[in-house]
């Protein structure tokens, strides 16, 4: 992989804007917002952007916007993307600008990837003139479940579409500062399912009286795993996680239902079809085996994060260009969560790239991961963020994916 030929201005940038977007960082991170509706998010971002040479969009789906920043050549479009949505969790990390709402935390570093966005957006903009084209800030809620990505495309925010897309993530999984990222499937379709078998309620001490819908229930959680490693090939593979099962509401009755729900995690739409297939399959037959009914409810969710292989190559050589040839790793094997920004990916060739922000004098292998109540990152990965978004933009504005 040839390091593209950057200067050292951008990561410049990243260290002197850091102080300020620590600042807006941990402004956002004290008051988190949940869903598609980040109205005080959005506020803090648009004040942050005030000032620059910046066209914004909104649309009636969301909070979120778009800011359009148009070099003086009317050349190739770039998208910068940063969510902006927190997690429902109440937040254990006794940070000093810990979440002041009960209930919401930025547990998956949403309030970082704001923060560099608008590090990116006014770097760039300091640089307007010797741009090669147009840049377009995609700041988006509802990224947690909600389907933001979706919406502002639907929304027309997109249009007309950019030539090319990238979004940073970071995760304290890995080293400070390093990025990584691989072609193809980066992230997993997540799709939910409800199972509700119903039986009859009775005495528990008279269950051949009843129909007891619990041991049904978890004879149909036991298959679904079986049928998983029986059904789908290990080289396409398929998650299935049960995470919760109701049932009852004393020791001595037999109650009417029991509930299963869980997740499907699948990196292609084949064993996708096989996974949803399988589970009504299953569910279905096993309870009419027990003379029960079961109801199947299958909830597409995020499809698979597919990174197009010169975006990959294109972010790989600006990280070696900036910092050097370590800085950059291709990774192994995807990665079983998901992302909404897959669908910006399905509309647009691109990237999504992971930004390592392993907390200062923690392990990446062992600290609390993202989407954890008391995980924490070092802010000082945000620097690296700013200086990769730029080189990404301005190297694609530049060449498009093209090796200079």
């Amino acid at each position: 992989m040839t390091e593209l030929p950057l200067s050292d201005h951008w990561a410049a940038a990243g260290e002197a804007l850091l102080p300020e977007l620590i600042e807006l960082r941990r402004a956002i991170h004290a008051e988190p917002e949940l869903g598609l509706d980040t109205p005080k998010t959005t506020a803090k971002a648009k004040a942050a952007l005030a000032g620059l040479p910046l066209e914004i969009r909104e649309g009636p789906s969301t909070s979120g916007f778009v800011a359009v920043l148009n070099g003086p050549a009317n050349g190739r479009t770039v998208l910068l993307r940063g969510d902006m949505d927190a997690l429902p969790l109440q937040e254990e990390t006794g940070l000093a600008f810990t979440s002041r709402v009960s209930g919401a935390m930025h547990a998956c570093g949403h309030d970082t990837h704001v923060a560099m966005l608008v590090g990116a957006a006014k770097a760039l903009s300091a640089r307007r003139e010797a741009l090669a084209g147009t840049v377009v800030f995609m700041f988006q809620p509802g990224e947690e479940g909600f389907h933001g990505a979706r919406h502002m495309i639907d929304d027309g925010l997109l249009d007309p579409l950019p030539d090319a897309a990238f979004a940073l993530h970071v995760t304290p999984n890995a080293p400070l500062g390093a990025f990584g990222s691989r072609p193809g499937p980066l992230l997993a379709a997540a799709d939910r399912f409800e199972i509700i078998v119903n039986g009859q309620g009775g005495h528990a001490s008279q269950p051949h009286d009843a129909l007891d819908p619990i041991p049904t229930a978890c004879e149909i959680v036991t298959a679904i795993q079986a049928m998983v490693t029986r059904t789908v090939p290990a080289f396409d593979p398929v998650v299935v996680t049960v995470g919760r099962i109701e049932a009852g509401t004393t020791n001595n009755v037999i109650p009417e239902q029991a509930v299963i729900e869980g997740t499907i995690r699948s990196f292609s739409e084949r064993s996708r079809e096989l996974a949803h297939a399988g589970i009504e399959r299953l569910a279905t037959n096993i309870a009419r085996a027990h003379r029960a009914e079961a109801d199947v409810t299958l909830t597409p969710g995020f499809p698979v994060t597919v990174c197009d292989a010169r975006a990959v190559d294109l972010a790989g050589r600006v990280a070696g260009g900036l910092f050097g040839a370590e800085a950059f790793r291709n990774l192994p094997a995807p990665v079983m969560g998901a992302e909404d920004f897959a669908y910006v990916l399905q509309k647009v060739p691109g990237a999504m790239v992971f930004l390592g922000a392993t907390p200062e004098g923690g392990d990446f292998r062992t600290c609390c991961a993202l989407h954890s109540n008391r995980m924490v990152l070092d802010e000082r990965a945000m620097a690296r963020g700013v200086a990769m978004h730029c080189g990404m933009a301005e190297a694609f504005l530049r060449d498009g994916f093209e090796a200079p």
